[in-house]
């Protein structure tokens, strides 16, 4: 009787347990785990229509629509999608249902008296990811957020499952690493096996325990013995090699004068050991492309002339920024235990030169930023001047100007007019007064597309008391009156002036490539890639196959073939000439010209999934029949903002993919009821001349809208019978003219960034 009745308590459990598990979200919408959102949406479309109260009378469709909405709730929502995944409940009553869970099974535990080590089992997941919870990545967040921020620092990753012997045992040391390096910078993940199944396969982690650091999005798996000193060193192993020079007394004068050569500040760390510490080198990568970083060891010998011409306490170390002048440096910082955050604010804040040379068109925008406010106005004052292996006597002067001027609003720079002639030639008026000087302009940048207001000075600069006054005056008239500058015009692109010429980023790519597929050959499971070398073979032998008896059928061809009449050479060639032409000349590219490309199923991972951050795509919704004019209209009204290289501009066919289209438009709108949503004119709607911003990286979009003018409404109001009083239908196109009227006045609110974000969860597919 006893052992009956213990049985029908487990029974009871069992079958309360497997109740609360009854509902699943993908039996009720009909579609698999491995469903995308597109896909979910589809079904639950097709299932709402279906069972919907109002047109189903079924007495059973009320609760089966109630089920749909619920399932279609939980899956459309990444959050709650993945806590039904790991825990089979949506999240809400999550903790309540785990802590009753808990409570039975204790108490099933104490009336059969188990041992309670097995219920304590050291490979229980619950305990152990408990230590690297803060630290867990999903496929997302590794793409989005990992990956572009392996640029500035190194990620240590560590992959593990259940049930995973090693994984138990070297936990003390990984918890012991990570303490360490997460204090100097290095960023930490842990990756779940079983519960991210596709960031493991992505990674190429096929077995657990697995680690591998990330670098510039690069992965480099670990292969040694788990320990403290070792991990260190991998992690060191990973930043390049050149972040630091070891400087000296007989180098730092030659170090401290690439100033000019490199436009970067120069950091010195004066420090008391032998080798390069990890933080300092985990500073100088994450503004590797700021400034050039030294190491000074205060133990070699003949060093004390530097600390003493720099005034360096040899007992504690010491940061010096060093600018345009070596004899002097610009900042200092000293203390006895310097903390990584101290370090980097240090240089965050001395990451420009004085008078800086604008050599990139990322530099001139971070160093002369748009205006977004009256308050937070930037002006920059430009020396347009002659390139010199020294500096010149008008540069002293105007950098002597820039140490003097202590208004955070503006800042100075200057440009090597024979390296950026158009630049300089937009910006100086008269050309042939200023061949052979040098040149001062005040500039105010308004938006991203190039467009300033300026106002240069009158005479060439050549560094006299007298230019300094009037430089002086301009700048306090500015100061009380900001529409001084008076001049308008649009700035091209500057040219990357430092950027490797193309044989060396071909070089560096395949060392890159060659470096990857060594260590890839080294580390591989070879019986991972029998299938892989089993295809290479087969290809190339097929490849030689056909060329092999192509040759042979082409030489007896030769043999039995009459050779061609000569009169019919020159026809062919007539008759081809005209058509060549014409291919030819409608190539070449206009004035106003405007590249749209169509977004189809093949561009569209490039040119809106993968977008790079801060770029959008504008894309124009259209037809196959208004194709023609909506484009012609839609290049003109963006030719003025062609110049912003964060801009990319396309086109979607409505014929081909409204259902997608249809699917964003639902998160720019208010809830509404489902009856509302499925009207009988639904697939009538005219979506022609709808304009959307994509943002790619940050998953939102800007809509516009075209305005309806009075011709489409009567267009709209149209008779078959034309004695009605009405005008007749089908007697031409719809007007298409003003749809897009106002397009160049949203795209400036675009450009402002003042235009209302609609946010998606993730962008569907493109079927």
């Amino acid at each position: 009787m006893e052992v009956s009745w213990r049985f029908w308590i487990v029974l009871f459990l069992t079958l309360q347990g497997l109740s609360a598990l009854d509902f699943d979200p993908y039996r009720v919408l009909g579609v698999s785990r491995t469903a995308s959102q597109a896909d979910i949406k589809k079904a639950y479309k097709k299932l709402a229509r279906e069972w919907h109260p109002d047109k189903n009378k079924d007495p059973g469709a009320e609760d089966k629509f109630i089920q749909i909405s619920k399932a279609y709730e939980i899956l459309s929502n990444e959050e709650k999608r993945t806590n039904y995944d790991h825990y089979g409940d949506a999240g809400e009553n999550q903790g309540y249902q785990k802590q009753q869970r808990e409570y039975r099974f204790r108490h099933f535990h104490e009336n059969f008296y188990f041992d309670e080590s097995f219920f304590h089992f050291p490979f229980n997941s619950e305990r152990r990811d408990s230590i690297d919870e803060k630290y867990l990545l999903h496929f997302s967040h590794y793409v989005n957020e990992v990956v572009p921020d392996s640029f500035k620092k190194p990620y240590l990753i560590k992959i593990t499952s259940d049930w995973c012997f090693s994984c138990i045992h070297i936990e003390p040391v990984w918890k012991e690493v990570v303490q360490e390096l997460e204090g100097l910078g290095v960023g930490i993940g842990v990756v779940h096996a079983g519960y991210e199944r596709r960031l493991a396969h992505h990674l190429g982690a096929h077995s657990t325990p697995s680690i591998l650091g990330i670098i510039n999005g690069k992965i480099s798996f670990f292969h040694n013995a788990v320990v403290h000193e070792n991990l260190r060193q991998f992690v060191e192993s990973l930043l390049p090699g050149n972040l630091v020079e070891k400087v000296t007394n007989k180098n730092y004068v030659r170090f401290l004068s690439g100033w000019q050569q490199e436009n970067k500040p120069h950091a010195l760390l004066f420090g008391q050991t032998p080798a390069v510490p990890l933080m300092y080198k985990l500073t100088a990568f994450a503004y590797k492309d700021y400034v050039s970083f030294g190491y000074v060891y205060m133990g070699l010998r003949g060093v004390e002339d530097m600390t003493r011409q720099y005034n360096i306490n040899v007992y504690a170390p010491a940061v010096l920024i060093f600018k345009e002048h070596i004899n002097k440096p610009a900042d200092v910082i000293q203390a006895r235990g310097l903390k990584k955050q101290v370090i980097e604010d240090f240089i965050a804040q001395n990451k420009y030169l004085l008078a800086a040379r604008l050599t990139s068109q990322r530099l001139f925008h971070e160093l002369c930023p748009v205006k977004r406010s009256h308050r937070q106005r930037k002006y920059c004052v430009v020396l347009l001047t002659a390139e010199a292996s020294k500096p010149s006597k008008p540069f002293e002067a105007f950098l002597s100007f820039a140490l003097a001027n202590t208004q955070d609003t503006v800042r100075f720079v200057h440009v090597y007019s024979s390296r950026q002639q158009e630049f300089a030639s937009t910006l100086l008026p008269d050309s042939e007064m200023f061949q052979g000087q040098s040149g001062v302009s005040i500039l105010e940048r308004r938006n991203t597309a190039g467009r300033v207001v300026f106002k240069t000075l009158e005479d060439p600069w050549t560094g006299s008391e007298s230019d300094k006054f009037i430089l002086l005056g301009y700048l306090d008239q500015l100061r009380k009156d900001p529409a001084f500058l008076s001049s308008e015009a649009v700035l091209p692109d500057l040219a990357d002036e430092l950027a490797p010429v193309f044989l060396l980023r071909w070089l560096y790519s395949a060392s890159d490539a060659l470096s990857d597929w060594w260590e890839s050959l080294l580390h591989s499971n070879w019986r991972e890639m029998m299938p892989l070398l089993s295809l290479i073979f087969s290809a190339l032998f097929i490849l030689f196959g056909t060329v092999i008896v192509q040759a042979f059928s082409d030489s007896n061809e030769e043999r039995e073939s009459q050779p061609p009449d000569k009169e019919e050479v020159p026809e062919k060639a007539g008759k081809t000439e005209p058509t060549f032409t014409k291919e030819n000349s409608s190539k070449i590219p206009k004035k106003g010209f405007v590249e749209v490309t169509e977004l189809t199923d093949v561009t569209y991972t490039s040119n809106l999934v993968r977008l790079r951050p801060g770029h959008m795509n504008v894309v124009l919704i259209l037809s196959n029949s208004t194709k023609t004019s909506l484009l012609q209209k839609f290049a003109l009204e963006v030719y003025t903002f062609t110049g912003s290289s964060s801009l990319h501009f396309s086109f979607l066919s409505l014929d081909k993919h409204r259902e997608w289209l249809e699917y964003l438009l639902e998160f720019a709108q208010d809830a509404a009821p489902i009856p509302n949503q499925y009207d009988k004119h639904f697939m009538e709607r005219d979506y022609t001349g709808y304009v959307l911003a994509l943002n790619g990286h940050k998953k939102y979009f800007c809509l516009f809208k075209p305005l309806k003018t009075v011709d489409e409404e009567t267009v709209g109001s149209c008779d078959p019978d034309s004695s009605r009083g009405k005008p007749p239908c089908g007697l031409g196109p719809k007007p298409l003219k003003g749809k897009l009227s106002k397009l160049s006045l949203w795209m400036e609110r675009l450009m402002e960034g003042s235009l209302q974000r609609f946010y998606i969860p993730s962008w569907p597919e493109l079927d």
